[in-house]
This record gives structure tokens, sequence and C-alpha cells, in this order.
């Protein structure tokens, strides 16, 4: 696989995981009628504690490569299954952390 292919696949990956979230899923208020389902992706940036901007570019699978710790907070944010999480990782190009039970699926 490319590099352009991966950072697609990676991109398409973190849309879906961001899009099957709601905000009462992750302990936000809901702010009235939402013209697409999930989550915002300022609402991700903001619950990972990264940029908003940053963020979008990893999602649309610009060439930016994210450290272990950002992928982690990414991964807690969208509330990944130890399987997605090592799928994350493996896109990102980074070895995947071993799996801590504080960092399962809350």
């Amino acid at each position: 696989m490319s590099d352009e292919q991966r950072r697609h696949e990676l991109g398409d990956f973190l849309r879906t995981r961001r899009m099957r979230l709601s905000l009462e899923q992750v302990g936000l208020i809901g702010g009235g009628r939402r013209r697409t389902p999930g989550l915002r992706r300022e609402e991700v940036a903001q619950l990972a504690n990264v940029g908003v901007s940053w963020y979008t570019l990893l999602e649309q699978g610009r060439d930016i490569h994210p450290s272990s710790e950002v992928l982690q907070n990414i991964a807690d944010a969208l509330q990944l299954t130890p399987d997605e999480r090592q799928h994350l990782f493996l896109l990102a190009e980074q070895h995947p952390p071993s799996i801590h039970p504080h960092r399962l699926n809350r």
C-alpha cells in the first residue's frame, strides 16, 4: 500500500469512527439539531486535546505524523476498541502500544 493510500484509509477510518458517536456518548451536551451524524471534527479535537486544524489535516489524509501519545488521545476520544486501536496505529505507521485496562473501551 502506498503512503497516499494509507493516509486516505487513516482518514476514512477516523471519519467513520467519529460519525458513529453521539455527544451524549462522550459526555458533551447537545446543542440542537445537527446536519450530519456523529461528532464534529472540532469535538474530537477538543476531546483528544489536539488542534482542530491539525486533526482536520489528519482526517483529510495529509502527510502529517502523529505521535503515539496523540494517537492514544484520539483513540480514547473516539472510544476505540482494542482491535480498532491497533488498526489506527498500524495505519499511522506506529507500533501499537500494549493494552492497558484503563485504555479499554469505556
